[in-house]
């Protein structure tokens, strides 16, 4: 069972589930967020990831979780999250001890969200636009203007607010855009001329190294 909802701060999902009797493989596709998550007690950030992550929770495993996009973390969590891409991190190493100790007993993402409110912080607004921007599949150079922003300046920015830099967060997110289309039951065709890519065989490239299999298993019931 899983659930999401609009978080009360902006950027932000707030998501919940329970792992049901049957133990499938569940696949975590790279989105250019991080998340700070309660699982059965156990309190971590999940940083940026750059490939997919794949594993079997045991059945009844819980989680109660908020995910930052658009490069918000960082400034709630405390550290730039090039710090935290392809890692699992303590929550109790980036907050007061105290603090993720109280956190450890909550019973709802209510009480989550209230902790992240204390913390709360607006997200740079031009990194805000360039996830608009990527997430719509426009190129580099284009986002760079745009944002009125040098190479070298966008590279460190976006480093810092995503975990990667500018050219994986437009992969990435294109990625994002085509499995979505796909699992609408768009044809593949159709996906990789909306979504951005040269042609079928790059997004299936693409899709490949950066969730480990191919779209058509990704997409199947």
């Amino acid at each position: 069972m899983y659930r999401e909802r609009a978080a009360v701060v902006p950027h932000v999902i707030a998501w919940q589930s329970v792992t049901p009797p049957g133990g499938r493989v569940q696949r975590i596709l790279p989105d250019g967020c991080l998340d700070v998550i309660w699982n059965d007690g156990r309190l971590f950030v999940a940083g940026p990831d750059t490939t997919a992550q794949v594993g079997v929770p045991p059945a009844g495993s819980r989680c109660l979780a908020l995910r930052f996009a658009a490069g918000s973390g960082p400034s709630v969590i405390g550290v730039p999250a090039d710090e935290l891409t392809d890692r699992q991190v303590p929550l109790a190493d980036l907050w007061p001890a105290a603090e993720v100790r109280r956190l450890a007993d909550v019973t709802s993402l209510a009480e989550l969200e209230r902790a992240v409110l204390r913390r709360w912080a607006p997200p740079d607004p031009a990194m805000v636009e360039v996830a608009r921007r990527a997430r719509a599949g426009q190129p580099v150079d284009a986002i760079a203007a745009v944002c009125g922003l040098s190479a070298r300046h966008l590279q460190r920015r976006v480093q810092a607010a995503f975990g990667y830099g500018p050219k994986a967060l437009t992969k990435i997110l294109r990625m994002q855009r085509a499995v979505v289309l796909a699992r609408r039951g768009t044809p593949f065709a159709e996906v990789s001329a909306t979504a951005g890519y040269a042609d079928q065989a790059h997004l299936a490239r693409d899709v490949k190294a950066l969730a480990g299999v191919p779209l058509g298993r990704l997409v199947r019931p």
